[in-house]
């Protein structure tokens, strides 16, 4: 397992994640070459992916979904996302080994 590339821009934390759409349940697969793999349920159609990674994420990291924002890359597989007002020990802890 490679390490979570963690960066802080003020209050949150920006990670990058590699999202497989079309999966059979969404959820947290873990950290593959620095970014979070997550499996999505939605396809990749008009912004239901996007939708349900960050209804994935906020349910994983027991954030508001508010919280949870793309910042770069919402057309493609890999991503930038801001997590708000967690701690990196909070992030850390709650990844999958």
């Amino acid at each position: 397992m490679s390490e979570l590339d963690v960066q802080r821009h003020g209050e949150s934390l920006h990670i990058r994640v590699r999202v497989t759409p079309r999966a059979s349940r969404s959820r947290v697969l873990g950290v593959r070459e620095g970014a979070l793999a997550v499996a999505v349920a939605a396809p990749p159609v008009d912004g239901a992916a996007n939708s349900e990674l960050l209804r994935t994420l906020a349910r994983h990291f027991e954030i508001p979904q508010n919280r949870v924002s793309i910042v770069a890359g919402s057309s493609g597989r890999s991503k930038l996302v801001a997590l708000g007002r967690l701690s990196e020990a909070e992030l850390l802890q709650k990844v999958p080994r």
